[in-house]
């Protein structure tokens, strides 16, 4: 049954996303931001509808009054894809900072510039931030919140935390607070699997830490209350949910991206 309702959810998603992308694809591009964002925001609520009704998964954000009005940084932990569409809808008009490589997906890549999402090549590691600040800088002079994921790529429940310099960065050259987000995604969405299992995904909007602190100091701290926070969610997972993180498998290439 588990995964007859898991190949039913990722059918339906896919259907839905690429549904949705094409019949808004004539209008997108004229209509005002405002009403853009209502389209996206729409699109992750659908999704999150069809993860519920279908694999059984159920989703709770909480925290939202950590949320400082005006700019932000949110730095999320990042274990599945839930956590894109699950943060989309809390914010209000979030620039997420993703790989290069989802620009060139036909027509969501035109979705995801036209929302002015930003770039980074993995590939050129530092050298990209030079071009991630000069943009970030841009969207916050919009009014627009920064989304990052702080280990650069996904990471399986359980596996050593990897945080690298990008969101530092961010945090010096921006002089904003960032919003921590602990999560446990990874039990129920789990990467490279197509099993989706039921139960409650949640996420917690942590108190931000201000400007101002030293880089051992703000690394120390971000870490510290994602996973502290995380591992608590993981343990309530398995209480609620029967749930535990899997043996964790490294591919070469992230042996390679995290030496």
């Amino acid at each position: 049954m588990l995964i007859l309702r898991s190949i039913a959810f990722q059918i339906c998603f896919y259907l839905n996303l690429i549904l949705q992308l094409l019949i808004f694809l004539p209008i997108f591009f004229f209509i005002s931001e405002e009403r853009a964002w209502g389209i996206v925001k729409n699109m992750a609520r659908s999704s999150l509808w069809i993860l519920r009704v279908v694999a059984g998964t159920h989703s709770k954000v909480e925290g939202q009054e950590n949320l400082p009005k005006g700019g932000c940084i949110v730095a999320a932990k990042h274990q599945s894809f839930w956590e894109i569409i699950a943060l989309l809808p809390q914010l209000d008009s979030p620039t997420f900072i993703l790989k290069k490589e989802l620009m060139s997906i036909p027509v969501f890549g035109q979705y995801a510039r036209r929302m002015k999402m930003i770039p980074i090549d993995r590939s050129k590691r530092g050298g990209a931030i030079p071009a991630m600040l000069e943009e970030a800088k841009r969207s916050v002079g919009e009014g627009r919140q920064i989304v990052i994921f702080p280990e650069g790529t996904r990471v399986a429940p359980g596996a050593a935390p990897d945080y690298r310099q990008g969101v530092y960065r961010l945090y010096e050259a921006l002089d904003l607070p960032v919003v921590p987000v602990a999560l446990n995604s990874g039990l129920y969405w789990p990467r490279k699997d197509v099993r989706r299992w039921p139960g409650t995904i949640r996420a917690e909007l942590l108190p931000p830490l201000q400007p101002g602190l030293s880089r051992t100091d703000f690394i120390a701290r971000l870490r510290d209350a994602i996973e502290t926070r995380s591992e608590a969610l993981l343990a309530e997972a398995e209480r609620v949910d029967g749930l535990r993180p899997r043996p964790v498998r490294q591919t070469a290439e992230e042996v390679e991206g995290s030496s």
